[in-house]
C-alpha cells in the first residue's frame, strides 16, 4: 500500500477500556493483530440484573443489558485500574482503595459485583454480574473495531460549547492531534496507517447520552448530541476503524492516508 503522510498529523493517546462503563486506561504501546481490538479493550463487563450474555455462546448484546455511561452517570465517580498479568481490578473512589478482586477468578468477581451491588443499588435491576468470553468484545459495536478520535473535532465542539470537554468522554481507542477537524469523516471507506499499523476506517460514530456524562464529575453537564445535532447537522465523534496490519503502535506515530 502506498500512504501519503498526513502533515502534522500523529497519534496522541492510546487508551483502552478492560471493564465496560469503567475508566481508560492509558498505553505508551501497544501490539495489534488484524480483525482484534486493542488486548483487554471491553473485554469484561458489568451486567445489570438478569441478562442474556452467554459466555458459552458469546454474541452481541444491546448495551442496556449492562451497567454503562448512558443510563449510570455514578459510574464516572469511581476510578479502575487494571493487571493483565493477574487480571486484577481495583477500585477506587475519592483518592481511596474501595475493591480489588482478579476477573479471572469466581471469588474476585464476587467481590467487585458486590461493590457495585451496594454502590449502584438505587438503579440496579437485579444483582450484578460480571461477565467475560474469551477472544469476545462487549462493545457497542456490532463488529469489531478501535475508536479513533480526532483532537481537533473534539476543541471545535468544545468551542460551540463554551466549556472544556475531556476527549475521554467519547470513549477513543486512539487520539489523533494535527488534524483539520472533523477531517476524519474524510476517512471513511480509505485505509489509514497509523506508524506500522494499516487500519480500514469503515464508518463515523453516532453519538448517545453517555458522552453527555463529565468522566471525571460524574455529572450530565451537557447534550452532546443535541449539541452536534444543532450545529453540525450529526450527531457523529470519531470513527471505527478495522486493524488491517499487524504491528505495533506507539504514541508519537504518524498518521498516513491511502
Amino acid at each position: 500500500m502506498t500512504a501519503t503522510r498526513l502533515p502534522g498529523v500523529s497519534l496522541g493517546a492510546i487508551y483502552r477500556y478492560p471493564v465496560k462503563g469503567l475508566s481508560a486506561q492509558a498505553m505508551d504501546c501497544v501490539d495489534l493483530r488484524p480483525g482484534e481490538p486493542l488486548p483487554w479493550d471491553r473485554a469484561f463487563a458489568i451486567e445489570n440484573g438478569p441478562g442474556r450474555f452467554d459466555p458459552l455462546k458469546p454474541t452481541h448484546v444491546p448495551k442496556i443489558s449492562f451497567l454503562t455511561l448512558m443510563r449510570h452517570a455514578d459510574l464516572a465517580t469511581v476510578t479502575s485500574t487494571f493487571e493483565p498479568e493477574t487480571q486484577t481490578l481495583t477500585i477506587s473512589r475519592d483518592g481511596g482503595q474501595v475493591a480489588r478482586g482478579s476477573l479471572a477468578t469466581p471469588a474476585g468477581r464476587a467481590i467487585i459485583a458486590q461493590f457495585f451491588a451496594e454502590y449502584m443499588k438505587d438503579s440496579l435491576k437485579g444483582p450484578p454480574k460480571v461477565v467475560h468470553a474469551q477472544g469476545h468484545v462487549l462493545s457497542d459495536a456490532t463488529e469489531t473495531c478501535v475508536h479513533i478520535v480526532s483532537l481537533a473535532s473534539v476543541a471545535d465542539l468544545e468551542r460551540l460549547a463554551a466549556q472544556p470537554l475531556d476527549p475521554i468522554r467519547f470513549r477513543p481507542n486512539l487520539i489523533v492531534t494535527g488534524a483539520a477537524a472533523w477531517s476524519e469523516f474524510d476517512w471513511v471507506g480509505r485505509t489509514v496507517k497509523i506508524g506500522e499499523v494499516e487500519f480500514d476506517v469503515i464508518e463515523r460514530t453516532q453519538r448517545c447520552a453517555a458522552t453527555n456524562v463529565d468522566p471525571s464529575s460524574g455529572r450530565r453537564d451537557i447534550d452532546i448530541p443535541a449539541m452536534l445535532l444543532r450545529n453540525r447537522g450529526h450527531s457523529d465523534m470519531g470513527v471505527y476503524a478495522r486493524v488491517k496490519t499487524p504491528g505495533r503502535l506507539r504514541v508519537g506515530d504518524v498518521v498516513s492516508l491511502a
